[in-house]
């Protein structure tokens, strides 16, 4: 394997660690040829009228003018190329804009390729010129917080990953509140209802990086607090592993009978083919929804036979059910229309989610679009679902418990809807919530940076 430097090492395991979050689709939808042209409605689920025409005369804020609306866009894709921030964003702002942008003002996206160890370089940037981000992510995201917190932008992400920035102020992040356990109901089922004799035997393999060692210590106090058993506990280094065998060894000898692994899926993928060669079984294997992929089933090949995978989507509806789901349907019709060729994944509907809580909460502003006004209109959401793309979120609560789950199961032919007994729709909901006691860091505030929401303007 291609040795990493030292910088290069951790830039890669913190990616990992934000994958805790950053999930790829359980069936990869490649969009093929564009959809015939028809008219689009500016309908989205339950939304109604999310974008449409208007005739505004004002440019009340910096990034605002009368005809149009400049946002920032984080992402990875230089170190990653991975473009599915950038698809999103051409997805949902082609459709806005047909349909006459956000009540007549054109959103302009602005990708900030931050290339991993660039984001605050890349968040001067937006300072100077966007109105707001929306729908990005960097895993390094920390290294901008504080610019963004002094230069006052509103952050409408598709996911979070650092201690800093996740759950900080002017913040709209829709995974669960930074002080509690997103994995609560998932780790429970796992644990107590469907295998309770893995409660004593449980296992925890992390990338060894200062992100993953939080993630991990996080995770080991909620397990102990729902009565289970750190049985074996192991860091691997960032630059990658030759040979997982030892790894493997010790927890055969340990006797470790449910796994969570915070790191990449190829590397797990290597980890069960020597487990199943050793022909030892868990009965559980938490591949974190950084699995939730294609590229996980092919490469985890027999071993999905032998061992049980399984990822928690944390409320967002499965896209190998789209069919079931109008909203679902609707983004995979936008990708086939605006980004053809392009390929949907969770973290792209996660990306969807955020812009069209921007778009709702902008539109209510009319002519007078600030920061204030956008930011003061999403947080009044008490039921978000982005149309019906995902479980409902409050978010009037800056930092609150998830109240679903859903759990998605590998096999053979594909990511598939594990058996876990779902109450509402696609979703367990009322799901046992932990908030943690230890010392992980907290998020960045505007008193941080010397400001208060009274410089909200």
């Amino acid at each position: 394997m291609k040795t990493l430097t030292p910088v290069a090492a951790l830039a890669a395991v913190a990616l990992l660690a934000a994958g805790c979050g950053r999930g790829g689709d359980g069936k990869e939808e490649p969009t093929g040829t564009a959809a015939p042209k028809q008219a689009v409605s500016a309908d989205f689920g339950d939304l109604k009228d999310v974008c449409g025409p208007g005739s505004p005369t004002k440019a009340p804020a910096q990034g605002v003018t009368k005809d149009a609306i400049d946002v920032g866009v984080f992402s990875d894709v230089g170190f990653t190329k991975n473009p599915e921030l950038a698809d999103a964003a051409k997805a949902f702002t082609s459709w806005c804009n047909e349909l006459g942008g956000v009540k007549g003002r054109k959103l302009v996206p602005h990708v900030r390729d931050t290339k991993m160890m660039e984001v605050r370089q890349r968040m001067l940037e937006s300072c100077k010129q966007d109105f707001a981000l929306v729908g990005g992510a960097a895993a390094l995201d920390a290294m901008g917080t504080k610019d963004r917190l002094s230069c006052l932008l509103p952050d409408f992400p598709a996911q979070v990953s650092m201690v800093p920035n996740n759950g900080s102020d002017l913040q709209f992040a829709q995974t669960g509140g930074a002080s509690y356990n997103r994995y609560q109901g998932y780790w429970q089922w796992l644990t107590k209802d469907a295998y309770p004799g893995s409660r004593g035997k449980v296992g925890m393999i992390s990338g060894d990086s200062p992100v993953t060692k939080v993630l991990s210590g996080q995770g080991q106090e909620a397990l102990k607090a729902m009565g289970a058993n750190i049985a074996y506990s192991d860091l691997y280094p960032a630059q990658g592993v030759s040979d997982w065998t030892p790894y493997a060894q010790s927890i055969k000898s340990k006797g470790v009978k449910g796994l969570i692994f915070y790191g990449d899926f190829t590397s797990l993928a290597k980890l069960e083919q020597i487990l199943t060669g050793m022909n030892y079984k868990l009965d559980w294997i938490d591949a974190n929804n950084n699995a939730y992929l294609p590229q996980f089933i092919k490469l985890a090949g027999p071993s999905l036979k032998f061992q049980n995978n399984f990822a928690d989507l944390s409320g967002l509806h499965p896209l190998e059910t789209a069919s079931d789901n109008p909203a679902t349907k609707k983004v995979q019709d936008l990708y086939k229309r605006y980004a053809s060729g392009a390929n949907l994944t969770s973290v792209g509907l996660r990306s969807f989610s955020a812009w069209l809580l921007f778009a709702k909460a902008a539109g209510t502003c009319g002519d007078d679009l600030t920061r204030k006004c956008v930011y003061d209109a999403a947080r009044k959401e008490t039921a978000w679902t982005a149309g019906g793309l995902q479980a409902p979120v409050d978010l009037t609560k800056k930092d609150a418990p998830l109240g679903c789950f859903n759990v998605e199961k590998a096999t053979p032919d594909g990511w598939k809807p594990a058996d876990f007994k779902p109450d509402n729709g696609p979703y367990r909901c009322g799901a046992p919530t932990y908030k943690y006691t230890g010392s992980y860091g907290r998020p960045l505030t505007l008193a941080d940076v010397g400001k208060s929401m009274n410089d909200l303007k």
